[in-house]
């Protein structure tokens, strides 16, 4: 049995505790599809992806997002935002299910989707194309740590360079291209309330979800 699963068919006593059918959005509030799965991990029931339906515009239909890459979204109630755009999606290697089955498969996997992403963050001026290199002390102002220190209202000193860094957003570092070494984090929490609610939950059900999906498993062994 592989280490990682996914829900598919097994649904919560409340359904409104459920992320699948939020809607994913990416830069510039481009819909980049619905959240139709999650993978987790079976030792603590932790979300390491969720699966993303595209809806058709991508040739593999589906395609995966680290869990602690996901923020609620301003704009649209319980649905989320990534830093991505469907041209980066695009280059993503082609997602296949079958390959959690395989604790090799899906390492080999995960290798070749960390290498997908760039490691030095960007900053993305909002409803612009422009991209702009932060510099080091943008990007500490920036950290998880800093923008929970601060207000939603952030002051401008009033010239135009403090005028562009108030209108922006930052995409933080991913996976370093070429290498193997930068982990996933595992400690996707705080993303917002209907997450942590479906997070415990899932914790909560863990071995009941596993239990169903081996059986399904083992169904599916027999009939083949």
């Amino acid at each position: 049995m592989a280490n990682y699963g996914m829900l598919r068919n097994y649904r919560f006593t409340d359904e409104a505790e459920d992320i699948r059918g939020a809607k994913l959005y990416g830069l510039d509030e481009e819909k980049l599809g619905k959240i139709s799965d999650v993978i987790f991990d079976h030792s603590d029931g932790t979300i390491r992806y969720v699966v993303v339906d595209t809806g058709g515009w991508l040739s593999t239909k589906e395609f995966i997002v680290p869990a602690d890459r996901l923020r609620p979204s301003r704009k649209h109630d319980d649905d989320f935002v990534v830093d991505l755009t469907k041209a980066q999606v695009e280059n993503f290697p082609p997602y296949k299910e079958t390959d959690l089955e395989s604790d090799e498969q899906w390492a080999d996997y995960e290798g070749k989707y960390r290498s997908k992403w760039e490691a030095d963050p960007v900053m993305h001026r909002k409803e612009t194309d422009r991209n702009i290199t932060p510099t080091t002390q943008q990007v500490a102002e920036n950290s998880p740590s800093a923008r929970a220190a601060r207000t939603p209202s952030v002051a401008t000193s009033g010239t135009a360079d403090a005028a562009a860094i108030e209108d922006t957003e930052f995409i933080e570092p991913g996976y370093a291209a070429g290498t193997s070494t930068v982990e996933i984090d595992n400690t996707a929490v705080g993303i917002g309330p209907r997450w942590d609610t479906f997070q415990d939950r899932l914790r909560e059900r863990r071995k009941e979800v596993i239990g169903t999906g081996r059986v399904r498993e083992d169904e599916y062994r027999k009939a083949s």
